[in-house]
């Protein structure tokens, strides 16, 4: 049991379905990450949470499952290939602990794909890329030059 004595339903406004963001890419950052069994209890999988931090779907949340241990070679090199892709897009290349990946922008490739069991339309994380810094407008990188424009 759970003691919920003064939270009153009254003053606060309920939940909405959450629909499927659309397919795009999303700038990023990784909010949580922990370490669950499988469902099989062969191995276990790395879950990261990621929470978009720009534009309409701000707020919303994504997650992905590594399956690092598990006894099938094939799930085991496809997750190492994934998480080698996150390390690279945060700029953390040997992390000691998922919680280095914490909290540094990356751009998450989504893509909407129908579930199997439910045939219902649902989210997948099907990139990752390092965030792209900010290019100077052309009037900058213009006034950075010493040489004026009519002697080039």
């Amino acid at each position: 049991m759970a003691d919920l004595r003064g939270f009153d339903a009254n003053n606060v406004e309920p939940a909405g379905d959450f629909e499927p963001i659309p397919a795009g890419k999303y700038l990023a950052v990784i909010t949580e990450s922990e370490f669950k069994p499988t469902k099989a209890g062969t191995g276990s999988y790395l879950q990261l949470t990621f929470q978009i931090t720009d534009g309409p779907c701000a707020n919303r949340l994504l997650w992905a499952r590594l399956n690092l241990d598990n006894p099938n070679e094939t799930a085991r090199k496809i997750a190492q290939g994934e998480l080698s892709a996150i390390c690279r897009a945060v700029g953390v290349l040997a992390p000691n602990d998922s919680v280095e990946l914490h909290n540094l922008p990356l751009v998450i490739h989504v893509r909407c794909k129908k579930r199997s069991d439910t045939g219902e339309i649902a989210n997948e994380i099907k990139g990752y890329a390092k965030k792209e810094s900010p290019q100077p407008p052309p009037a900058a990188a213009a006034a950075t030059n010493s040489t004026p424009p009519w002697k080039r």
